[in-house]
């Protein structure tokens, strides 16, 4: 089978990141990907659910960002408090 070479763009720490979970799986990169193009081929879709995290809704980052800009104005002011324990059952 002849093999074809494909390069792929991503952030530096996130391919160390992939580079130390691959190994701690016993696999390469180039295994991970093989296995996810295979899996992709054979069900002809994304083999996992790609949604989009709700934290980053342009609505909360506005939310965010005007306590940000409160805290900064001193129209809000941080307040520290104990941690509280909880045990588990």
């Amino acid at each position: 089978m002849a093999q074809t070479l494909v390069n792929i763009r991503m952030d530096e720490k996130l391919k160390k990141s992939m580079e130390t979970t691959c190994q701690e799986l016993g696999i390469t990169v180039t295994s991970a990907f093989i296995i996810f193009a295979k899996k992709v081929s054979r069900e002809k879709r994304i083999p996992f659910e790609v949604s989009i995290d709700p934290f980053y809704s342009d609505l909360n980052i506005e939310r965010l960002q005007k306590a940000v800009n409160d805290v900064k104005s001193g129209k809000s002011k941080l307040i520290e408090h104990e941690l509280i324990e909880v045990e588990d059952d």
